[in-house]
């Protein structure tokens, strides 16, 4: 009789724990929260995928040594894929299949994150905060995919808006010829066409490459006022060097991916002058909370080397704790889903995202800086 009960005990206890571990969602434990980052830590757009890595991490470490997320710490997972599509496929896989990450938050680049959604939607995934502002990812709605800067269609028409109101309107684009360059490369002819406008030359360069030879002879023959660049800062680098050594006195403009402060180390001297829009706050003068916050973070986790990347990454990661707290004790990707939903007109001290069942854009703030003769960015 005893040995029944004592049977019919084991057994409760063994289905009981074997109900909960069935019931637990991937990625999360008693004590921890598993989030994969996908993005280039080698090649020619390593630092983009550095410096997003080191503002997600800025703030993981301030959260977890306040005791975590509803006592879960954040363990960050980052896998590299180079900048080029088939290695973040193998990138995301890993990280869904292998280290059963609960999310996925900061990935890098246009090519790559388009190339990851078909994964990404087939595991169920959330992705907060992908670094691109492709109209593509955007349109159609994927419930999937939390946007948190604004999108390259905004940038560009920032662009094209500031040249038009000083008069300027023989533009070249300089793209990168992938899905990235040409969403940008649209944004552009969006701008000109609203003004009965037609750019002076459109030139492209291959991804990951730094042959912009072609490229220049075309720009050069053109002879536009302006160019705009949409690539990575290697290749914009490049051009602008080789540009200004043939005397072309021309300005030049970048959207916020080229990765601004590796843009203006890659230039040196002839960086004074290049325009750079963003899409997040000037994280350089501490004007608002959310920049102090940034900028203390940075400071206990070891940096003072503030920019613009890895103020995106960090407002990724507090954006990406926000639906954490608010998903609640009981955690899931749907739960998580739905309380960063719930984020309408939300002010992330002084930056404000706004999320709903329909939207995920999150910001459409944009900015203009430019790189002075000293290599430092004045707004």
């Amino acid at each position: 009789m005893k040995t029944s009960f004592w049977l019919r005990t084991v057994l409760v206890t063994l289905l009981a724990t074997a109900l909960g571990t069935q019931a637990a969602e991937t990625g999360v434990s008693a004590d921890e929260i598993r989030i994969g980052q996908f993005a280039a830590q080698t090649g020619p757009a390593a630092e983009l995928g550095k410096r997003m890595q080191l503002g997600i991490l800025a703030h993981f470490a301030a959260v977890n040594s306040a005791g975590g997320i509803h006592g879960r710490k954040l363990k960050l997972i980052s896998r590299d894929d180079g900048y080029e599509p088939e290695k973040a496929v193998s990138a995301v896989n890993a990280l869904i299949e292998e280290d059963k990450v609960f999310a996925l938050i900061g990935s890098v680049g246009t090519p790559t994150t388009l190339a990851a959604v078909p994964a990404i939607n087939a595991a169920g995934i959330p992705l907060v905060g992908p670094f691109t502002g492709a109209q593509a990812l955007r349109e159609p709605f994927n419930r999937n995919l939390f946007h948190v800067r604004a999108s390259y269609f905004d940038e560009t028409e920032r662009i094209v808006q500031y040249l038009s109101t000083i008069g300027i309107k023989k533009i070249a684009v300089f793209y990168q010829n992938d899905s990235y360059g040409k969403a940008g490369l649209e944004g552009v002819l969006r701008a000109l066409t609203k003004r009965e406008l037609k750019p002076a030359a459109t030139v492209k360069v291959e991804r990951n490459s730094n042959d912009v030879a072609a490229a220049l002879s075309e720009i050069l023959e053109a002879r536009p006022e302006a160019v705009i660049q949409i690539s990575a800062y290697k290749s914009c680098a490049a051009l602008i060097k080789q540009a200004k050594a043939k005397s072309y006195s021309g300005q030049f403009f970048n959207v916020s991916f080229v990765g601004s402060n590796a843009l203006a180390d890659e230039l040196g001297d002839a960086g004074a002058g290049v325009v750079i829009s963003q899409v997040v706050p000037f994280p350089y003068t501490p004007s608002s909370a959310i920049v102090n916050e940034y900028q203390q973070r940075m400071t206990e986790a070891g940096s003072k080397d503030y920019d613009f990347t890895s103020m995106e990454g960090f407002l990724a990661a507090k954006l990406f704790t926000e639906g954490l707290r608010k998903a609640g004790k009981n955690l899931s990707r749907q739960s998580f889903i739905s309380a960063l939903e719930s984020l309408h007109d939300y002010n992330l001290s002084g930056f404000t995202m706004s999320y709903s069942a329909k939207s995920h854009e999150g910001s459409r703030y944009t900015d203009l800086t430019i790189i002075g003769s000293n290599g430092k960015f004045v707004r």
